[in-house]
């Protein structure tokens, strides 16, 4: 879920402002199952600590688990109603600008803070088991667990928030290889002669590729985008690598609308090429297969099949391209993404699940 800040962008120790480094405050997506789990388990570590402050463990241990018992009993359903009350605002929060936001969420938290108060006061009476929290004490404990909840997921960003930017850089220096640019220009030369119009066609999905990789990639972007950019740079390695190369799209069940983080197909497309195929002898095939789960049609699945080899001396860079495309799916998607890769009957197999975002939804992902 992404907020609107037109406040001035806030500059790093090294003088980059953060806008540059590819971090923009955003709430984080309450709708998302991740980030509701985080945030459970951070407000009961907040409880724990709010009853060993009101225990006194060295006389009596069990005063621990009464003081946990008498928190608990109202933070937990006042979690579960909060973390409820959130999602349902959702639509309204993402149009505001970031700190309105933050103003709203503290404003709801106070709200359900007092209510919870007074069901807190009815509990303490009805089962006597203890002082009951002051009114002051209980809407303080809410307000700083929203405050901490908040910092956590603002931090938990800009840690991220480089994997965006790298994304940009990798795919202008390290995805698009010297050699694959030689190789490229080199095939364009040999079809000038010959084959114009072939040649002219070549040129132009190399502009286009280029023009993607240079855009800012911090949004997501459609689906049907990112395929068009993979068929064109397929195209490009088709022309270099002729029979050797060939490719099996299975996406009968794709769903164009669907938003994915960009750049998300082609690095791993460009490293099936050139781990799998180019050290192939003879024909080798690329299977890309794009659908929903088969147990749920909001889980887009995409699948990318190539050759293995055992020799191959470039498995860091792949490496480096899996790890980037994990992390950035993090950021979006949170614990609802994932990446695996495996070696099934000499077939090197990445898989990526993520959740079905249409293009009607906000566009920049969670944090």
């Amino acid at each position: 879920m992404s907020i609107n800040d037109h406040s001035p962008p806030a500059v790093a120790d090294d003088g980059a402002t953060d806008a540059q480094l590819g971090y923009r405050p955003r709430l984080p997506d309450f709708c998302n199952l991740g980030i509701m789990l985080r945030m459970v388990v951070l407000v009961n570590v907040m409880v724990i600590g709010a009853a060993l402050s009101r225990a006194d463990l060295v006389s009596e241990i069990s005063g621990f688990w009464r003081q946990f018992l008498l928190i608990s009993i109202v933070a937990q359903p006042a979690i579960i109603l909060s973390l409820l009350a959130s999602c349902g605002l959702k639509p309204f929060v993402s149009k505001l600008t970031y700190w309105r936001g933050v103003s709203v969420i503290f404003a709801l938290e106070a709200l359900i803070g007092g209510l919870f108060w007074y069901l807190h006061s009815s509990v303490v009476g009805v089962l006597s088991i203890g002082d009951g929290l002051t009114m002051v004490q209980f809407c303080l404990f809410f307000l700083i667990a929203t405050a901490m909840v908040l910092f956590y997921f603002d931090l938990r960003a800009r840690s991220l928030a480089p994997a965006l930017t790298e994304a940009r850089l990798q795919a202008l220096q390290a995805r698009i290889r010297p050699h694959f640019l030689f190789n490229s220009i080199n095939a364009v030369l040999s079809l000038i002669r010959d084959e114009p119009r072939r040649a002219e066609r070549m040129l132009e999905d190399m502009a286009e590729l280029f023009r993607v990789l240079m855009a800012d990639n911090r949004q997501l972007r459609p689906l049907e985008d990112e395929i068009a950019l993979c068929r064109r740079y397929l195209e490009i390695e088709q022309i270099r690598l002729g029979e050797r190369l060939n490719i099996d799209w299975q996406i009968d069940h794709m769903l164009g609308p669907a938003l994915v983080p960009p750049l998300i197909l082609q690095p791993l497309i460009e490293n099936a090429v050139y781990h799998g195929i180019e050290p192939q002898q003879g024909e080798g095939v690329l299977h890309i297969a794009i659908g929903t789960s088969t147990a749920s049609s909001k889980q887009l699945v995409i699948t990318l099949t190539n050759p293995f080899h055992t020799k191959s001396t470039h498995v860091s860079g792949n490496r480096m391209a899996i790890a980037n495309i994990r992390e950035r799916l993090q950021l979006h998607f949170d614990a609802e993404a994932g990446l695996s890769a495996e070696v099934v009957d000499s077939q090197y197999v990445v898989t990526i699940n993520m959740p079905v975002t249409p293009t009607s939804s906000d566009n920049p992902g969670t944090t």
